[in-house]
C-alpha cells in the first residue's frame, strides 16, 4: 500500500472522529445491540420457564369444580380483574350429569383467535383442556376393567440427539445476525459523509485536485469506512460476551458462551462482509445527488443484507441461499457455534462471492468519479 494511500485513510480517520457525534451514532448499534438481545432473552426465559398465571372468565364455575380445579393447578383460574385476558370458558349446564353418565361434556371456548396478543393464552388453555380430557378418558377406561394404553397402539419414543452446544447455537445463531449487521450499521455515517458529505463541502473536487488517481481515493475510502466496520463488529462481540453472561441459560439446560474461538471466526468471516458494505454503500452515496438522498438510498438497500441474514437465520429460504453474501458466511457460523463440521467450500464460495462484488462497486467507483455528475452532483 503506497505512502499516498495510507495518508488518505489517515485523514479520513481523523475527519471523522472530529464528528464524534457521527462516530457514536454508528457505535451505538454495536454497544446497544446485545444488550437488547440480552433482554430480549431475559422475557424469553422467563416466559418459558416461569409462565404468568392466566386469569380468565369461566362461566357456570359451580358446574364443574374438579375441571376448575385442575385448571388452576396450571396456572389457569377465573378472574375479574384488569388482568383478565379476554377469553371466556363456557361450562354447560348439563356437564355435571354427562360426566356422570360417562357421556361427552360440553365446554365452549370463546375468544378471538386473530388478537396476537390472546393466541399464546388460547393454546395455553386449549392443551390444559385436552390434558384433563385425556385423564378423564383414562379414569373412564379404569373404571370399566379396560387398560387406558389400548388407546395408544403407538408408543412414541424422542431420542434427542441434540448436544449443548447445538443448543446454545440456535439462540446464539439469532444473535449472529445482529452481529454480523453491525458492519452495515458502523460504517454507514462515515461512507455517507466521505463520499456525498464531502461532495456537498466541494472538498470531494479538491481532493480530486491532488495528484493522486482514483484509484487511489477509493481504495483509501473504503479501507477507511472497513476499519469503522470492524470496529464496530470487535466492539458488538466484546458486549456479546460479557453481556450474555449473565443471561440465566442453565435455566433452559445449556450455556451461551461467546469465547475466544467464536470471536477470531467471526472477525475472519465478518472482515469480507465488511468490504462489501464499505464498497456497497460508498457507491449508494456517491450515486445520490446530496447527502440527505444517499441516507434515503442506503437505508432501502440495507434491508437486502438485512433480509439474506434473516433467511439463513431462520432456514426460510431455498438451499442456493447458502452461496450469496451475508446468508452464506451466516450459516457457517451457524454451523460452527453448533458444534458442526465448518462447511468450508461455502465459506469460501460465499466470501470469494463478497469480494468480487465489492470489486465490482469499487470499478464502479472509480469510474464514477472521472464524471463530472458524480463529483459536483449535477
Amino acid at each position: 500500500m503506497s505512502n499516498k494511500i495510507i495518508s488518505m485513510i489517515r485523514k479520513e480517520l481523523i475527519d471523522a472522529a472530529r464528528d464524534k457525534r457521527s462516530v457514536m451514532a454508528g457505535l451505538y448499534y454495536a454497544m446497544g445491540a446485545p444488550l437488547l438481545m440480552c433482554g430480549m432473552f431475559f422475557l424469553l426465559i422467563g416466559q418459558l420457564t416461569s409462565p404468568e398465571d392466566l386469569n380468565i372468565k369461566i362461566g357456570n364455575a359451580q358446574g364443574a369444580p374438579d375441571l376448575v380445579k385442575f385448571l388452576s393447578s396450571r396456572g389457569i383460574s377465573q378472574g375479574d380483574g384488569e388482568d383478565t385476558k379476554d377469553i371466556q370458558l363456557i361450562i354447560s349446564d348439563d356437564y355435571a350429569a354427562n360426566m356422570a353418565k360417562g357421556l361427552s361434556a360440553e365446554v365452549t371456548l370463546i375468544a378471538d383467535a386473530s388478537n396476537e396478543k390472546l393466541q399464546i393464552s388460547i393454546r395455553r388453555l386449549e392443551k390444559s383442556l385436552q390434558e384433563y380430557s385425556g385423564e378423564m378418558g383414562s379414569l373412564r377406561l379404569i373404571a370399566r376393567g379396560i387398560d387406558p394404553r389400548v388407546m395408544q397402539p403407538i408408543k412414541l419414543n424422542v431420542e434427542d440427539k441434540a448436544t449443548p452446544d447445538s443448543k446454545a447455537g440456535m439462540i446464539l445463531g439469532l444473535a449472529t445476525m445482529t452481529m454480523i449487521y453491525a458492519v452495515f450499521i458502523s460504517g454507514m455515517n462515515l461512507a455517507i459523509d466521505t463520499s456525498a458529505g464531502e461532495r456537498e463541502r466541494n472538498s470531494l473536487a479538491l481532493l480530486l485536485s491532488h495528484p493522486v488517481s482514483t484509484w487511489e481515493i477509493v481504495i483509501a475510502k473504503i479501507t477507511a469506512v472497513t476499519i469503522f466496520a470492524m470496529v464496530g463488529l470487535i466492539l458488538t462481540l466484546i458486549v456479546s460476551k460479557f453481556a450474555y453472561a449473565f443471561v440465566p441459560w442453565q435455566e433452559l439446560g445449556f450455556a451461551v458462551s461467546v469465547n475466544t474461538n467464536f470471536i477470531l471466526m467471526m472477525i475472519v468471516v465478518g472482515a469480507p462482509v465488511a468490504v462489501m458494505a464499505a464498497s456497497l454503500q460508498l457507491f449508494v452515496s456517491f450515486m445520490a445527488k446530496s447527502f440527505k438522498e444517499a441516507q434515503s438510498y442506503i437505508t432501502i438497500v440495507l434491508m437486502v443484507p438485512m433480509m439474506l441474514a434473516m433467511a439463513a437465520s431462520y432456514n426460510i429460504a431455498p438451499e442456493t441461499i447458502q452461496w450469496l453474501p451475508v446468508s452464506g458466511q451466516l450459516q457457517a457460523l451457524i454451523e460452527f457455534i453448533k458444534g458442526r463440521e465448518l462447511p468450508l467450500t461455502q465459506l469460501a464460495v460465499s466470501s470469494a462471492f463478497t469480494l468480487a462484488i465489492a470489486l465490482g462497486l469499487a470499478i464502479g467507483m472509480q469510474k464514477s468519479l472521472k464524471s463530472e455528475k458524480i463529483v459536483f452532483g449535477l
